[in-house]
């Protein structure tokens, strides 16, 4: 029988038990993908990262749910590399390659306010149109089509991982939602696999710009995600494709409505006609687990 030791850092937060919680194991190389996959089970994060070492990055990282693997997650990233940084395996200061299923992503360590910050580099936008059926989807989320931003689009994004980014009318639709994540494949008739994002204008915090909830696909064994940094990154896109925002720069919000308080910094720049989406947070330790395989 192995043991694998799974720290627990809460990413998007400074306070612990706040925001969102992901698993880091430092030593990804021991495990086979099916043992990484049996660790992240059992540690019951709604993501558990594998470090691992890289020939072509300066490392690789692994993301499992409890159910499958992920091309990209953000909060796991802002979390292994806080850790590693906390532990004095990379510098403050620098920039280091990562490599993922969603490709090769520059992270930058740096110092804001005392604490480390983690910015990562999302894939490129992409956007797909929501042909389902709005009633149903609405349904599935415990609101009404009413509920719904009338003058936005219904969309699925990415920035490395797919998700339907739902515009609300209000921060009290966002509150009063109960998902039928089950129902989540025959609604999302497009991309059935991917998570829903609902997100309002209207914030808890002044200082936020947007607020956001992010519920699971039902494959992924997790109903809802605290604070989601790749979730966020789309919704920053979605604002310039979108809601024709000038702003480059947004504070999300997440995770209010299950106490799980947390903030992700978005920041959006042109590159030759190309939109980079860059995501920055921080993290904090709570604890270590040593679990048996």
């Amino acid at each position: 029988m192995k043991e694998a030791e799974v720290l627990k850092y809460e990413a998007f937060t400074s306070s612990p038990g706040k925001g969102n919680p992901a698993g880091v194991v430092l030593q990804g190389d021991d495990y086979t993908e099916e043992e990484m996959q049996i660790i992240a089970e059992r540690a019951g994060y709604s993501e558990t990262s594998f470090i691992r070492k890289s020939e072509s990055a300066d490392l690789e990282l692994r993301y499992f749910t409890p159910g499958h693997e992920m091309n990209l997650c953000g909060h796991a990233t802002v979390a292994s590399l806080y850790a590693l940084c906390e532990k004095g395996m990379l510098e403050s200061g620098k920039t280091y390659s990562i490599q993922t299923k969603a490709g090769i992503l520059p992270v930058k360590i740096s110092e804001k306010g005392g604490r480390i910050h983690i910015t990562l580099e999302q894939a490129s936008p992409q956007f797909k149109p929501f042909t389902g059926d709005r009633e149903k989807l609405a349904g599935a989320l415990g609101i009404t089509e009413e509920d719904f931003h009338e003058d936005l689009p219904i969309v699925f994004g990415s920035t490395g991982i797919w998700t339907a980014i739902v515009p609300l009318r209000s921060l009290e639709a966002s509150k009063k939602m109960v998902p039928d994540n089950k129902q989540f494949p025959d609604v999302l008739v497009d991309l059935p696999k991917a998570s829903v994002h609902p997100f309002t204008f209207e914030t808890v915090h002044p200082d936020s710009d947007l607020h956001g909830r992010h519920f699971s696909s039902p494959y992924s064994g997790t109903i809802e995600d605290p604070v989601t940094g790749t979730a966020s990154g789309v919704m920053g896109a979605y604002m310039k494709q979108y809601g024709n925002a000038e702003q480059r720069e947004f504070i999300i919000e997440q995770g209010q409505e299950i106490g799980k308080d947390g903030k992700v910094e978005i920041e959006m720049n042109e590159d030759g006609g190309h939109v980079k989406v860059n995501m920055t947070g921080t993290a904090v330790y709570s604890e270590t687990r040593i679990l048996k395989i």
